[in-house]
């Protein structure tokens, strides 16, 4: 062991003449772990959310998505599908017709927008309906037979159906403000359906205000025989989402514009980047006050040990051996402070990710639970941070250790 480590990790491991001294110290290892600790647990949770939202938000929804730009829709859509689905990149599509509707039942309602889609294409694109009520998605299915005096099928998101008081068997009514042409007037349409099913995506926006018809079906309510709102694109590289949809707005020629779910979703993952900038700064602060303890506790190390430094100089000990000493002491502290940390912050953000015992209002933040996403990338962040900022804090009391003077400092001893 060189010198100067062995007489750092010594004076950490010595009685103190001054029981101050190691007080501080210790208050200085705590106080690096945890700003270490909660720095870990933050960052796992701001990319735990991005994960959780990004997940969610790409299982429920497309890729990448065509539509008319001006018009009320795509007509005549079944040559383009076809050809369209066979470009490079795109792995799957499905065809959907939107509408914002109201359901109701009885004297509650709640607002939807609800999706003729085609169930076995629309599950390639969208998960969604992978957590629906077994055997709705198949009363879903164009082929699928209703019996004489028995409503046509719909499956809700779940907070929708409770809020509309619908159960699965029931009868719900949908009102389309597109409306039909009567003698007194444009009235809305109303068209009863029966609930086959609800689904439960975790994603309080969809829950609580989606619904699934047959494309039949809504075209049907919409008055839109061979019609289309969209159709939605699964492609194989997420990154690359907008030069796909480029690509798929030319060949499907002029008139044709795409969205992609980078550009839907870019305020929010923004939003969460800047959230993660400024909680690291934020959570920092409490590793710079322990870093401040560290100087504190050096300084007065350094005043303690003026007579030893003295005699050590005496015998040949260099100055800057002996700024070294206390600058490793300082490196000590802070290595052992981030090490615990790093271990407490770990295991809290693995207990949190697999327990998930802290629970959210999905109205509020969009997901029902908190989630953790620890990254061994931050781990090394927050270390680098941690133990340079400690050493920062070490060069004022190495440096007075360093400026001693043995004839000063041994005078009157």
């Amino acid at each position: 062991m060189r010198f100067e480590l062995f007489l750092a990790a010594r004076y950490l491991r010595a009685k103190r003449r001054q029981a101050v001294v190691g007080v501080v110290t210790a208050i200085s290892v705590a106080g690096v772990a945890a700003g270490v600790a909660a720095l870990i647990i933050a960052l796992a949770i701001t990319n735990g959310m991005r994960r959780e939202l990004q997940e969610k938000l790409l299982g429920s929804s497309a890729h990448v998505q065509l539509m008319r730009v001006q018009g009320d829709g795509i007509r005549n859509w079944q040559p383009l599908f076809n050809r369209l689905i066979r470009l490079p990149h795109v792995t799957a599509a499905s065809p959907g017709l939107y509408e914002q509707v109201l359901v109701a039942r009885g004297a509650r309602d709640g607002g939807a927008l609800v999706e003729g889609i085609l169930p076995d294409q629309e599950q390639t694109v969208s998960d969604l309906l992978k957590t629906a009520t077994p055997g709705s998605v198949r009363a879903l299915e164009p082929q699928a037979s209703v019996s004489n005096g028995e409503w046509p099928p719909i499956v809700l998101g779940k907070d929708l159906a409770e809020t509309v008081g619908a159960g699965v068997g029931d009868t719900v009514m949908l009102i389309s403000p597109q409306g039909e042409m009567t003698p007194v007037g444009m009235m809305p349409k109303v068209v009863r359906f029966r609930l086959a099913g609800t689904f439960h995506s975790g994603f309080y926006q969809y829950d609580a205000q989606m619904g699934y018809l047959r494309l039949s079906d809504a075209q049907h309510l919409f008055s839109e025989p061979d019609l289309l709102s969209v159709i939605s694109f699964k492609v194989d590289d997420l990154d690359r989402a907008p030069e796909i949809s480029k690509e798929i707005e030319q060949a499907a020629g002029k008139g044709y514009m795409t969205n992609n779910w980078i550009e839907q979703n870019r305020e929010l993952f923004t939003a969460l980047k800047e959230e993660q900038i400024v909680t690291f700064i934020v959570i920092a602060l409490i590793v710079l006050v322990a870093a401040l303890n560290i100087l504190i506790a050096l300084t007065m190390m350094v005043m303690e040990k003026t007579r030893d430094i003295a005699v050590m100089m005496s015998f040949g000990v260099e100055p800057a051996q002996v700024r070294r000493i206390f600058l490793l002491q300082g490196f000590l502290i802070s290595l052992i402070g981030t090490a615990l940390g790093l271990v407490l912050g770990y295991l809290a953000a693995w207990a949190g990710g697999h327990y998930h015992f802290i629970h959210l209002s999905a109205e509020v933040y969009s997901i029902d639970r908190l989630p953790f996403a620890p990254r061994l990338i931050d781990g090394v962040i927050v270390s680098a941070v941690s133990i340079g900022i400690s050493l920062l804090a070490t060069l004022y009391p190495s440096s007075a250790a360093a400026r001693v003077l043995p004839a000063e400092a041994l005078r009157y001893e």
